[in-house]
């Protein structure tokens, strides 16, 4: 069975990563970018990236909207950045 095709993050958001984002679905992935940028501060995407157990181009992909994070890859970053990255419910835009 293939995959649906759906849009990246930064389609569904006019000026990635500052917004603002055409719906819901769009504003959760920018405000989740937002705040990984937040938690990262300083530091470097390669040292944010080794804390967290993960390839440097992954937290690229995320930060630039081009992908769309996993669970996996969301629990690996809230443990090693030690915060809360996933911004809850959004309400419709």
């Amino acid at each position: 069975m293939s995959r649906t095709m759906r849009l990246k993050p930064n389609e569904l958001v006019a000026a990635w990563p500052d917004g603002p984002a055409r719906d819901a679905i769009g504003e959760v992935a920018r405000a989740f970018a937002a705040n990984l940028r937040r938690a990262i501060g300083l530091r470097s995407i390669r040292s944010a990236a080794e804390v967290c157990g993960m390839n440097h181009a992954t937290l690229i992909g995320i930060l630039e909207g081009r992908a769309w994070p996993d669970m996996e890859t969301i629990a690996k970053l809230e443990r090693g950045l030690d915060a809360a990255l996933w911004p809850g419910h959004a309400p419709e835009v």
